[in-house]
């Protein structure tokens, strides 16, 4: 009888998740993965496939709430997920093959980095010149037209987006947490128009670690459909209330939750 209570709460545990995910343009996985090890038992592998399959949902559902506000970069989403996909299908083999310990404290210790960024704004190519200065030299991205004027900010996007790829296979997170700061920081997209477009990639990376999860029978499709219940309702709350928080406090919340996360990992594998 408790097992089953503690399996009813799901659909409210994926509400909430769903929300804060939707938000702040992540799958949702760093909070499914450990939710479902840490209260129901799950393997680590079974967790990461099961998040996954969860987040395919997820982000169907806050893409089309963003396609109706007209936030998304579809042709760069599209260009991203071309590496984000056989990153994924990496990501997921490797947690076949792979002692888990040092990748995720690696990882944790560089999801902490990357929020530090985000919550001071530090752009991967500013230097130490004044804000005047580094906005004239790296101006932000107004239009999807205008970031196809740099070549190196293309490439480096498609080169750093397999390792989100990986990293959303390989730790079921969707890879948002990796995505919204490449998009953010290395290619200078504003952050209303990168939570979106991220959304949209993570349909493409998460359906490619499904697929190899499933091959690899990591996925327990009755506790992913119970978290769906709540998370495509979570959401379009979350997507709704985005569009009115300010983007410096959007990528300061993004900063928070990510720092947090990488706490919680680092702890996990010291």
């Amino acid at each position: 009888m408790g097992d089953r209570m503690i399996e009813i709460l799901l659909p409210i545990f994926g509400f909430l998740i769903g929300t804060v995910a939707s938000m702040i343009g992540i799958g949702g996985g760093v909070f499914i993965v450990p939710l479902l090890t840490l209260s129901y038992d799950f393997s680590p592998a079974q967790a990461v496939g099961t998040s996954l399959a969860t987040i395919i949902f997820t982000s169907v559902a806050s893409t089309a709430n963003y396609s109706r506000q007209k936030r998304i970069y579809y042709k760069t989403g599209l260009v991203l997920a071309t590496t984000t996909v056989p990153g994924a299908f990496a990501g997921a083999y490797l947690t076949s093959i792979l002692e888990a310990r040092l990748l995720g404290l690696i990882f944790g210790v560089f999801l902490l980095l990357v929020a530090f960024r985000m919550i001071l704004k530090i752009s991967l190519f500013r230097t130490k010149h004044s804000d005047a200065e580094n906005t004239a030299r790296y101006p932000l991205v107004t239009s999807e037209s205008s970031l196809y004027e740099s070549r190196t900010k293309i490439l480096l996007g498609v080169v750093l987006s397999f390792f989100a790829g990986l990293s959303s296979g390989l730790l079921g997170i969707g890879g948002g947490s990796l995505m919204v700061p490449i998009m953010t920081l290395a290619m200078d997209i504003p952050i209303h128009i990168t939570v979106a477009t991220s959304m949209l990639i993570m349909i493409f990376t998460s359906t490619s670690g499904v697929i190899q999860h499933f091959s690899l029978g990591n996925i327990r499709f009755e506790y992913a459909l119970l978290l769906v219940l709540g998370t495509i309702f979570g959401a379009q709350i979350g997507a709704y209330t985005s569009k009115r928080v300010s983007s410096r406090n959007l990528r300061r919340i993004f900063g928070v939750v990510l720092t947090l996360i990488s706490i919680r990992m680092i702890l996990k594998y010291i």
